[in-house]
């Protein structure tokens, strides 16, 4: 509820009131204290109102992990609403190139057609940076065309073959019983497939930059001596919300940070069970010295012991395993930050992984400003 235009604006909160707030409570049985409180009126008396110089202060991006398929990274600083816009966006609305079509002339392999188009569609490919995200454009089929090679040019369709013969080896041990060995091409992998350059994409998409597949060893299908696969492909740009296939991540996930507090001190055999309580590396044992036992410290008796402390709490999963010993009532807190994300980005191979989150940002910007554009349309 709003304040009144009369309430006296209050001091700001000090430290300890603030980390209270961005604090979802995690108890026994239930979860509190999950409400937004980033809008203004939430706490009557105090100016919550949006600045781009407060955002500004409490904002920062710590990278945990980055590597060509993975990235884990904190936002820290932010609402709900924008972390999960990011984690949509990611899995949702941007582009790659994907198997659109695929024309079989000749499938004698067990495989049915309909499966093995659906096999080839999900592999997920990769080529040169600027021919994937400068030259090619998006593919659109004429509205009077009969079939579907028409609209294809090289600037939005791909082109890729797979011909692949299962044979005997002739070479191979009397009695051989591993078909890999007794035959060639008992299984037919990703790296079998060629890619077919068309007009301007031998500029793009050559030598090392030529279109393959992320994983060369993804099995397609298995065959056996007589059996073949006569096809032809074509690769469109697309997005995660026409088809999962287009999706440029295996996963985008966020989770909150963790909030471990222990109030009192954990000492002896329970400190070691108070350990087991959580995965391995959130709790450490910490032998207490005669600098620790201070007066009201609660350590007083247990010099010498070990006792439980909190190492790293990003590991830990919340299970709440804790809570449910006596033992430890009233001496650990549980919780989670609420405006500490922690993002995890696989990307399938055609973005690097901390590429796609700035690419993330770049989308979210644009739709901001068509929501900007049209607002001041209508108030016009």
């Amino acid at each position: 509820m709003a304040p009144s235009q009369q309430a006296a604006w209050r001091s700001a909160p000090d430290a300890e009131e603030l980390e209270r707030r961005r604090t979802v409570n995690i108890n026994k049985e239930t979860v509190t204290d999950i409400s937004s409180i980033d809008y203004p009126g939430h706490f009557p008396g105090e100016d919550a109102a949006f600045t781009l110089e407060r955002f500004q202060s409490g904002f920062s991006v710590d990278f945990h992990h980055n590597d060509q398929f993975h990235a884990a990274f904190s936002l820290i600083g932010l609402d709900a609403s924008l972390a999960n816009a990011f984690r949509r966006i990611l899995i949702a609305e941007i582009p790659t190139l994907a198997i659109e079509n695929v024309f079989i002339e000749n499938n004698t392999s067990v495989i049915q057609d309909e499966v093995l188009a659906h096999r080839l569609g999900l592999i997920p490919f990769q080529g040169g940076r600027a021919g994937l995200q400068d030259f090619l454009k998006w593919y659109k089929k004429p509205a009077d065309a009969e079939d579907d090679y028409a609209g294809g040019f090289d600037y939005n369709t791909v082109r890729l073959e797979l011909n692949v013969t299962c044979t005997p080896n002739k070479d191979a041990a009397p009695g051989e019983t591993d078909p890999t060995k007794a035959y060639h091409n008992a299984h037919v992998y990703a790296r079998d497939i060629v890619f077919v350059p068309m007009g301007e994409q031998e500029t793009y998409f050559s030598g090392a930059d030529a279109i393959a597949p992320v994983n060369p060893d993804i099995l397609i299908a298995k065959m056996r001596p007589k059996q073949t696969i006569n096809l032809s492909m074509h690769m469109h740009k697309g997005i995660g919300a026409d088809h999962a296939k287009f999706s440029p991540v295996a996963t985008a996930s966020y989770r909150l940070m963790p909030v471990i507090k222990i109030l009192r001190p954990i000492v002896g055999a329970d400190a070691e069970k108070f350990q087991a309580c959580f995965p391995s590396g959130v709790i450490g044992l910490q032998k207490v010295t005669k600098k620790d036992a201070t007066p009201g410290s609660g350590l007083e008796k247990a010099v010498g012991q070990m006792r439980a402390v909190v190492e790293d709490p990003m590991r830990d999963t919340v299970s709440r395993e804790c809570l449910r010993h006596p033992e430890f009532e009233g001496k650990v807190k549980l919780g989670r930050r609420r405006d500490h994300f922690i993002f995890s980005i696989e990307s399938t191979g055609q973005w690097d992984s901390d590429e796609l989150f700035l690419e993330s940002v770049k989308h979210l910007k644009m739709k901001c400003q068509r929501l900007e554009k049209q607002v001041l349309n209508m108030a016009r």
